[in-house]
């Protein structure tokens, strides 16, 4: 990954001998599996067995969650937050856990829309909640920087299963609660 980045420094037209950009290959390729290191975790290391007997059947809610992620299209940054429910039906999940799922999946190339649909159906799949709900904002570099360069758009989206599709109630509740 390194050469590449020296390969892209040099065809946009700078000079890789500059005392600025000696290691800048180097650090960006660091940087680089930083960013992406969702693609070296399962969601069994990243649960790790964090899943707890519980007699609660009311909603849980995490919210707030930042993330940092890239477009798959551009490779530029997106940032934001996640709110993650579900309702459980005997097992809880570790409370950081679901701060790892958001960031397991995030840290890998994406399209907004699909990490929000990843977080839900992993949350519904590791507790087997009766019903999940997932609510991502983001601001976007790709539409700040480049393209139509609107500083203040930014995008929702959501994904809703089981509980929080089927019943009205529980769906308001839920964004009720996150605002």
């Amino acid at each position: 990954m390194k050469e590449q980045y020296a390969n892209i420094i040099s065809a946009i037209g700078e000079d890789l001998n500059r005392p600025g950009l000696q290691d800048t290959p180097e650090r960006a390729a660091k940087a680089m599996k930083f960013l992406t290191r969702g693609y070296e975790q399962s969601i069994e290391d990243v649960v790790n067995d964090a899943l707890f007997p519980s007699d609660s059947k009311e909603m849980i809610i995490v919210k707030d969650i930042e993330l940092y992620s890239m477009c798959e299209h551009h490779m530029l940054p997106f940032i934001g937050k996640a709110h993650v429910a579900y309702i459980p039906t005997g097992k809880v999940l570790g409370l950081s856990k679901i701060a790892r799922i958001v960031d397991m999946f995030a840290r890998r190339l994406q399209i907004q829309e699909q990490l929000t649909v990843q977080i839900a159906d992993t949350v519904k799949q590791v507790t087997g909640a009766e019903g999940v709900g997932v609510i991502v904002e983001a601001k976007h570099m790709c539409m700040m920087m480049r393209g139509v360069e609107k500083q203040n758009s930014s995008m929702k989206t959501s994904a809703m299963l089981g509980s929080f599709r089927d019943n009205t109630a529980t769906r308001t509740e839920f964004l009720s609660l996150i605002r």
